[in-house]
């Protein structure tokens, strides 16, 4: 009897063993799906959420047991999806015959954010930045009116800016213009022009855009140069700025009229952002005109990281990029820019045209009225006046 009993006991103990054991031990990752993705991998990366890919880069086929190859064919054990899963992770034995920069990468699947990011958010805000400022615009003119010359006219005309610095404004302004138009008609023209012309017309207008877009910007920074070298000492920073700023400009009270040399302090806030605006956008453009050959967000990336600023904002800027994602975060800053540039450049539309009166002679025939320049560049005035011989008026009108 008791022996029975011992022999009983110890059977049971052998056979919770290995039931235990599997107790014990975890669970395989994706044990369920033999080691497939899982439905919280897929929901993983719908929330953003970074996922182990190794699972699927190591599983290309290689190693397999080559005896193997006799029974499943001349390629052995590895399958379609090996093989495209070998071309996804860039560890696939390829031989190319072109030697250009990621001529090797035969499928690139890091695009989604940008296309999902481009054709959303950025869209979307893109468009609030521009429509506020054209909201804000038309607002202005309703309650401020045209800004006028309120003194009387004195007849005479002061020489403001010369050709050659009116040939640097319209080289750089009117060539932004058109960059500017053929740039948001390919951002936007499949939504909006695809429904009314069709897609054959609209393939013609993006392949028009896109020439002169690619040609016309090598105006835009020739532009850039000319006006940065003849303003660039006419735009420093000085006491008079302060007290424009603090009148406001003199933009929302009749009346007031704060000093200002050659240019006052909104304009030379408008300078310097088409300067930094200018070289940030020319230097994603280069990057965009020739593809893969002027990576520069990695660098930056590593720079910023440096800092210590991204962290504490929560971001995790990457440090190594292929080929492709260089191209992506070139384009975004590209538009992220542009939009932000065409903001202001739309207040300076308004400013020199219908919004201020006597302010688009400067540009138009380089000459104007004395008292506009006294209401509104008083100090200037006075420079221009103390520079001419005795004698030596200001141009009468004709």
């Amino acid at each position: 009897m008791f022996r029975f009993i011992a022999a009983l006991i110890l059977a049971c103990f052998v056979t919770a063993l290995p039931v235990a054991a599997q107790e014990a031990a975890p669970e395989a990752p994706r044990a369920e799906t033999g080691g497939a993705t899982t439905l919280e991998d897929i929901m993983a990366r719908q929330r953003g959420e970074k996922v182990d890919d190794e699972y699927r880069s190591s599983n290309t086929g290689a190693g397999n047991t080559e005896a193997l190859i006799g029974q499943l064919g001349t390629r052995g054990v590895a399958s379609d999806s090996d093989l495209y899963r070998a071309l996804r992770y860039g560890s696939a034995d390829i031989t190319v015959s072109s030697r250009g920069p990621a001529s090797d990468v035969i499928i690139q699947d890091g695009g989604m954010w940008w296309l999902t990011f481009r054709t959303g958010p950025l869209r979307t805000y893109g468009t609030y930045i521009l429509g506020g400022m054209l909201g804000v615009l038309v607002l202005f003119f309703i309650l401020r009116g045209k800004i006028r010359i309120e003194g009387e006219r004195t007849g005479r005309r002061i020489l403001r800016f010369n050709g050659f610095e009116r040939f640097g404004h319209w080289l750089f302004g009117g060539s932004f213009l058109i960059l500017g138009a053929t740039g948001l008609i390919t951002l936007y023209g499949r939504d909006f022009l695809i429904p009314l012309i069709g897609r054959d017309g609209f393939a013609m207008i993006a392949q028009g855009c896109k020439w002169l877009h690619n040609n016309i910007a090598w105006a835009f920074m020739l532009g850039l140069v000319i006006i940065t070298v003849n303003w660039v000492a006419h735009n420093i920073p000085n006491r008079h700025d302060l007290k424009w700023l603090a009148a406001g400009g003199g933009l929302f009270t009749k009346g007031s009229h704060p000093p200002a040399r050659k240019f006052n302090a909104g304009q030379k806030i408008i300078f310097w952002a088409c300067v930094v605006l200018g070289i940030s956008i020319s230097l994603s453009g280069l990057s965009l005109l020739f593809p893969f050959e002027m990576p520069m967000f990695a660098k930056t990336f590593v720079l910023a990281n440096a800092t210590g600023l991204p962290e504490l904002m929560g971001l995790n800027l990457p440090e190594q990029m292929s080929p492709h994602e260089e191209m992506q975060y070139a384009q975004v800053w590209h538009v992220m820019v542009a939009y932000g540039f065409l903001a202001i450049i739309f207040a300076h539309i308004y400013l020199g045209s219908v919004g201020m009166e006597g302010a688009f002679d400067a540009m138009s025939t380089g000459e104007v009225e004395e008292q506009w320049a006294r209401e509104h560049h008083p100090n200037w005035l006075e420079e221009v006046k103390d520079a001419e011989p005795k004698g030596g008026a200001a141009s009468p009108a004709e």
